[in-house]
């Protein structure tokens, strides 16, 4: 840069002088030297401005308060029991996920237990990496049997020995011990609150085992676990809570409810933040301030004077030349036509040339136009219309005019044109569109022909199939002719078996008064019933 605005001995030595001087820009008001101080105090102004200055600046504390909460899951065999979709530890895992999720004031850890106890979390604000850890936990891992939840208190107990409020979540099935006295007493000597949310039935349900098959005891016989609700005491006695699992989150809502409630919040964590206030908005605008005042290169009122001489001189010529204010604006008119044209938007070319006083080149243009947007009719109107002595024009208009015709199918109309403009110009386009519309002309004779023949064996097909229908009306009639005969006959066969079954059925009625007479005529015998007596008859003679 220094180089440049002294322009000094070196620098020739390295660039010829028409190349400095196209590095160099002046005019009147500024000179080389004066423009080039300008652009670099420019640049000095932007790179302050990248510097990014501040002012105002301090260093802030945020001091967290949270609730630190152990979270327990109970891996023993029980847990693989299936009463809970799809068994109760994959419930639990999807439990302490809607616990994270849902916790806002809380600093979790997380461990595991059965016969022992496994910490999976210290306790901590990095909810993601706990989530991160649950997802991966592998359910497949056979843990020790049992159950030993005093040594999941302990546990808790050396997480939590530095905070006030100590909270224990255990997510269990109670496993199968009734009494829990000493786990009471030590969390209430450590003031540890036990939670427990129990995952489990009291009807139960069997253990699938990994190959497939059900846990069975030391007789064969199929285990059989139930939710222990004797658990209940330990939270009961210990200041906490115990709640059976709903498949929403109300039960997990109430129990981080209870423990806001209750826990005193811990000063868990000190973030210090800078503030400040940005400076770069001023060195920046400055710098492209002088910027546009390096590279500006106003007219002078000398250049506005000519410029605005040439418009005058213009404007006279016009009005010398007896062009009115129509004439320009067709000027404009034709513009926006032609550009209409080019874009493809034939409608707005037609409504633009339509605006135009009619001449051969107007109409030619329009016809155009509404060729191009598939108006035939109009199309042809117009050239058909166009009177011109230029021979280039009136071929053109012979081959379009020719064109609209076929398009609208009238090929005989379109060989006529074409032919009359093969006599002005002899193109090839126009020879090949001839033998094209003659083909189509043959066609659409063969298939008239063709149409004709088919109407003709239509017509035939038609009579013949009337004089079936008429043939098979006959024979319909006929039958059903007989068919009514036939009825007849049968109305008085039916008629002459009536009139016989009447005759019997006054004989059967003759026959039944009869039968009723005789039946009156007898006696009944009487239901007899053999009566016990304490005193038996002695006579035995037979009479």
């Amino acid at each position: 840069m220094y180089l440049i605005i002294t322009k000094q001995s070196k620098l020739t030595s390295y660039f010829s002088k028409n190349a400095l001087n196209k590095l160099s820009v002046s005019n009147q008001y500024f000179s080389n030297k004066a423009r080039n101080i300008t652009l670099f105090l420019s640049l000095i102004f932007m790179i302050i401005a990248l510097a990014r200055p501040v002012t105002n600046e301090k260093i802030n504390d945020i001091e967290a308060e949270l609730n630190a909460v152990v979270i327990a899951i109970d891996v023993s065999k029980s847990m693989n029991a299936i009463d809970i979709y799809p068994n109760r530890l994959e419930f639990a895992k999807k439990k302490i996920l809607d616990i994270i999720d849902t916790s806002k004031t809380e600093a979790i850890g997380v461990i595991l237990f059965a016969k022992s106890s496994f910490l999976l979390s210290a306790v901590t604000q990095d909810l993601t990496s706990i989530k991160l850890l649950i997802n991966n936990l592998d359910t497949g891992i056979n843990f020790d049997n049992g159950t030993n939840i005093f040594s999941t208190l302990e546990t808790t107990q050396k997480l939590l020995k530095d905070f006030s409020s100590k909270n224990l979540i255990l997510l269990t099935d109670g496993a199968d011990n009734t009494d829990f006295e000493k786990e009471i007493g030590f969390a209430n000597k450590n003031k540890i609150n036990v939670y427990t949310l129990a995952l489990g039935t009291p009807q139960g349900s069997v253990i699938k085992l990994n190959d497939g098959n059900f846990l069975t005891d030391k007789n064969g016989d199929i285990v059989n676990v139930k939710l222990n609700e004797s658990i209940k005491e330990l939270s009961l006695k210990t200041n906490g809570g115990y709640i059976n699992y709903t498949l929403d989150n109300r039960d997990i809502n109430q129990i981080l409810n209870d423990i806001n409630s209750k826990s005193q919040k811990e000063k868990f964590d000190n973030t210090k933040y800078k503030s400040y206030t940005e400076l770069f908005y001023y060195p920046l605008a400055f710098g492209i301030f002088l910027l546009l005042i390096a590279f500006s290169s106003l007219p002078t009122f000398t250049k506005n004077k000519s410029s605005l001489s040439i418009l005058l001189l213009s404007l006279i010529f016009i009005s010398n030349s007896n062009l009115n204010a129509s004439s320009i604006f067709d000027f404009n008119t034709i513009k926006e036509a032609n550009n209409a044209y080019e874009k493809e938007e034939y409608e707005k070319a037609s409504n633009e040339f339509k605006k135009l006083d009619s001449n051969e080149s107007r109409d030619y243009n329009l016809a155009n136009s509404y060729y191009k947007d598939n108006k035939f009719k109009e199309a042809i109107e117009l050239y058909k219309n166009i009177q011109t002595s230029n021979n280039d024009l009136e071929f053109k208009r012979l081959h379009n005019l020719a064109n609209s015709y076929a398009k609208n199918k009238d090929f005989q109309n379109a060989i006529k044109n074409y032919e009359e403009a093969l006599k002005l110009k002899n193109d090839q386009n126009t020879r090949e569109n001839l033998e094209l519309v003659k083909k189509l002309l043959e066609n659409k004779n063969k298939k008239q022909e063709q149409n004709d023949k088919e109407d003709k064996q239509e017509k035939e097909n038609k009579d013949t199939k009337e004089k079936e229908q008429k043939k098979e009306k006959k024979q319909k009639n006929d039958s059903k002719n007989q068919e009514n005969r036939n009825q007849e006959k049968s109305e008085e066969t039916q008629k002459e078996k009536k009139e016989e079954d009447r005759k019997q059925e006054i004989m059967s009625d003759y026959e039944e008064q009869k039968w009723l007479k005789d039946l009156e005529s007898q006696k009944t015998n009487s239901l007899l019933k053999k009566m016990e007596s304490s005193n038996e008859d002695s006579i035995s003679n037979p009479w």
